[in-house]
């Protein structure tokens, strides 16, 4: 279910609602335990989860496994997050088709952080900002997927302008 859905609902129904948002863990022995937890996270009753998306896709295999597990397992709703630093257009499309094939609904699309101790920059077959990859999943899948972005609320530290950081 996409979760703009379930908050409807829980607008309408007037109910409090929440999320949680989980890191792909490190190591084996990390991922058991976010499991753990995520099951007694799980009877706190979230509308949804979030699970976050290194630079690069460099945690893409575990992010996969813990929104599939979440999905599948447990029964919750789950919004993969999805970057495009430095992220080839195959690895966006394999993560989209991967995600669609274990029926995940909701992507929250990102331009995303450049990885510790590096600058910000596109790949090639890349994306420069979130607004393109929105454009580029709606064009390859139309309304499948429920897309959520992120903003900068003090304003985005690569553009001096916050009226023209507002457009963007």
């Amino acid at each position: 279910m996409k979760i703009t859905e379930k908050i409807n609902s829980a607008i309408k129904d007037q109910r409090c609602f929440w999320s949680f948002e989980y890191f792909p863990p490190k190591t084996e022995a990390g991922c058991l335990n976010l499991y753990d937890r995520m099951q007694r996270m799980q009877l706190l009753g979230p509308e949804f989860i979030d699970v976050t998306w290194n630079a690069g896709g460099n945690s893409s295999g575990v992010t996969m496994d813990i929104c599939r597990t979440a999905h599948e397992v447990y029964g919750l709703e789950t919004c993969m997050h999805l970057t495009c630093t430095n992220m080839p257009r195959e690895k966006i499309d394999a993560a989209l088709k991967q995600a669609k094939e274990v029926g995940l609904q909701n992507i929250l699309a990102l331009r995303g952080d450049p990885p510790r101790g590096q600058d910000w920059k596109s790949v090639d077959t890349g994306f420069s900002y979130a607004i393109d990859l929105v454009k580029y999943i709606r064009e390859k899948y139309g309304d499948y997927f429920c897309i959520g972005v992120a903003g900068y609320p003090e304003g985005q530290s690569d553009n001096p302008s916050k009226e023209d950081d507002l457009l963007h």
